[in-house]
């Protein structure tokens, strides 16, 4: 696969999550918003969130678009790009695939519990 198609593939990744988020959140997304893909090539997270978008969805981004997984070079990549207090997310997808999410198992831990407290399961 040639460069440009590999990072337009990439591309494509980030605005969806970019999207997603947005939806989620109620802001919305793209260039000069609270949530944005990063263009390609930058240092820092895939995914920009500032003022409300980090305080409603408090995670450091990573995305990767490949068919030959590498899991702990992209953990690893995440956590260099951290923000202080806010948890990583590796969001991985393949061709014909759905994006499927890998973050720090005590963090899910810690979110899944608050979300059973919050239904009252607890």
């Amino acid at each position: 696969m040639k460069t440009k198609s590999a990072k337009a593939k990439g591309r494509r990744l980030q605005q969806w999550v970019a999207d997603r988020i947005a939806l989620a959140t109620g802001l919305e997304s793209g260039k000069d918003k609270m949530i944005a893909s990063r263009e390609m090539g930058q240092a820092g997270t895939d995914v920009r969130l500032v003022g409300d978008a980090a305080k409603r969805f408090p995670f450091s981004i990573e995305c990767k678009c490949q068919e030959t997984w590498s899991v702990h070079k992209w953990i690893k990549q995440a956590k260099s790009n951290m923000f202080l207090g806010m948890p990583w997310l590796v969001f991985c997808k393949r061709n014909n695939e759905k994006p499927v999410v890998i973050m720090d198992a005590d963090e899910f831990i810690m979110i899944a519990a608050g979300f059973i407290r919050s239904q009252g399961q607890l």
